[in-house]
C-alpha cells in the first residue's frame, strides 16, 4: 500500500539521521470505490474530488510506523477509517476552498477544522486515524519498545 511504504521511507529516512531515535512514520491515503484519490495540491482538482465525493463514502487509510533506528526493527500498520460525504452543493464546495485550502491533505479536507462541516458520518476504531496520526496504534508500538506512556 502507497501509504504504508511512503510512512516507512520517512521513518528510515529520519533515522539515518538520529541513531538511536524511535522514529514516528506517517502518511495517509483516501480512497473511493477501491480507487485511490490524490492530494489536489490545487484548487480546481480539490473541487473536482470534492464534487466526485459528495454523498458517498471514502476511506481514509493511515499508515503508521514506529522505526527503532537503533535496532532497525519497525512496527507498522495501516489503520483505515471510513467517512460519509455530505451531499454537498457547488457553492458549499467553493465557499469550503476558499476558507481552507485543503491542498495538501488527501481527499481535499481537513476534518480537523471546517473540512468537519463536509462529513455526514464517520466510523472507525481512533478517530485520530483521520488527522493521519493513529494515536491508539501508537501507543501500543511504543509499549512494544519499552516505552512507557502513562
Amino acid at each position: 500500500e502507497t501509504a504504508l511504504r511512503l510512512a516507512q521511507v520517512k521513518a528510515k529516512k529520519i533515522g539515518a539521521e538520529f541513531s538511536q531515535a524511535l522514529i514516528i512514520g506517517c502518511d495517509q491515503v483516501a480512497t473511493l470505490n477501491g480507487e485511490q484519490l490524490g492530494k489536489p495540491l490545487n484548487h480546481s482538482n480539490a473541487t473536482k474530488q470534492l464534487r466526485l465525493m459528495r454523498g458517498r463514502e471514502v476511506t481514509f487509510h493511515s499508515a503508521l510506523c514506529l522505526y527503532n533506528a537503533a535496532t532497525g526493527t519497525m512496527q507498522a500498520e495501516v489503520v483505515p477509517y471510513s467517512v460519509q460525504f455530505r451531499q454537498l452543493t457547488d457553492e458549499q464546495i467553493e465557499n469550503y476552498l476558499i476558507k481552507e485550502q485543503p491542498y495538501h491533505c488527501a481527499g481535499s479536507a481537513k476534518s480537523e477544522g471546517l473540512g468537519i462541516t463536509l462529513i455526514e458520518r464517520m466510523v472507525g476504531e481512533d478517530p485520530n486515524a483521520l488527522i493521519g496520526l493513529p494515536l491508539i496504534k501508537l501507543i501500543t508500538m511504543l509499549q512494544n519498545e519499552g516505552v512507557n506512556v502513562i
